[in-house]
């Protein structure tokens, strides 16, 4: 097999996990299947500072790495995105690399270098919610949607921030060597294989707060091992070994919402995984996740997301059918 070449791109203030944990999944990957060559380059070689002051070695800078023969750009993010930016030398560099390459990819506010190298015309990328404003204003040309943990749009993919770039990154393990291969990765490094990229990145699991005793523990997984299981506040109230008006007040005091917010946003999640990545019909998937009805779940969905469950699952649907 042929090795696909894969390029870090990073520069001065670069988040650290933006890089470290892409690289990691590529690396883990490369182990299995040698199926990755990885460089990670800045704009001069040596010795990069991260934004918490870890450094990196660059092997290569733009003036030394041939821009041709890339097969997939992976671009950090971080504090220091914006001076990078400004950097002719280095948009030129990714412009063109970026024309050649296969996949263009970007890590958090990363997108904002793939977007000054005139690489995001016309399409839709995400990035970290707390930066979604600018990159809409900045840049009206490009279609940003930032609920996604990330999104593939063409050959360009983008991610949310953080930890979202190893899930991007194990989504193009699986895109290029298949579910085993992800699968191995994702077991050696502790990862689920997929959390979709459809997940919202203000998904129950990341916006809320976690129980911190026993007994609430015991709700919580409960909830979430089952969705569409029984979870009125008396079923609820035997996992906690509770009494239901006692369950209400320590669940609401403990997670900041109601028992029952809480289940319906569980089910929403659950809902909109099976959309995205099932074909199951949308009375099935309202039956299995505790909505009863196709006609509630399309009233659940669009009190939270003010969408259709259908038109949440043309908008997400798997990442290979748009390719």
């Amino acid at each position: 097999m042929k090795q696909r070449r894969i390029v870090f791109v990073v520069f001065e203030g670069f988040q650290p996990l933006d890089l470290f944990g892409p690289h990691e999944v590529f690396h883990h990957a490369d182990r299995l299947s040698g199926a990755y060559s990885c460089q990670i380059m800045a704009p001069l070689p040596g010795p990069v500072r991260s934004s918490s002051g870890v450094p990196v070695h660059a092997s290569c800078g733009v003036d030394d790495l041939d821009p041709a023969g890339v097969d997939t750009l992976v671009v950090a993010g971080g504090a220091g995105v914006d001076r990078a930016r400004q950097d002719p030398a280095l948009t030129d560099w990714l412009a063109t690399a970026g024309s050649g390459a296969r996949r263009v990819t970007s890590v958090c506010s990363g997108v904002f270098l793939l977007a000054a190298a005139g690489l995001l015309h016309g399409r839709r990328v995400t990035t970290h919610w707390a930066r979604e404003e600018q990159l809409v204003r900045e840049h009206p040309d490009v279609a940003v949607d930032c609920d996604p943990i990330f999104l593939r749009d063409g050959r360009v993919w983008t991610s949310a921030g953080v930890t979202a770039g190893m899930d991007l990154a194990l989504a193009l393990v699986e895109d290029d060597l298949g579910r085993e291969v992800a699968h191995s990765v994702a077991q050696e490094m502790v990862m689920f294989l997929r959390r979709p990229g459809s997940q919202s990145q203000f998904s129950v699991a990341l916006w809320s707060s976690q129980p911190a005793s026993d007994p609430l523990r015991a709700v919580v997984a409960a909830i979430h091992a089952d969705p569409g299981a029984r979870h009125g506040i008396a079923d609820l109230a035997t996992h906690a070994g509770l009494g239901p008006r006692h369950l209400q007040r320590r669940f609401t005091a403990e997670l900041g919402v109601p028992p029952a917010a809480y289940v319906e946003a569980v089910r929403v999640e659950a809902a909109k995984r099976a959309l995205a990545e099932s074909t199951h019909p949308v009375e099935t998937i309202a039956h299995r996740y505790g909505f009863g009805t196709a006609e509630t779940l399309r009233r659940t969905f669009h009190r939270h997301l003010g969408v259709a469950p259908s038109d949440y699952r043309d908008r997400f649907r798997s990442t290979k059918e748009h390719m």
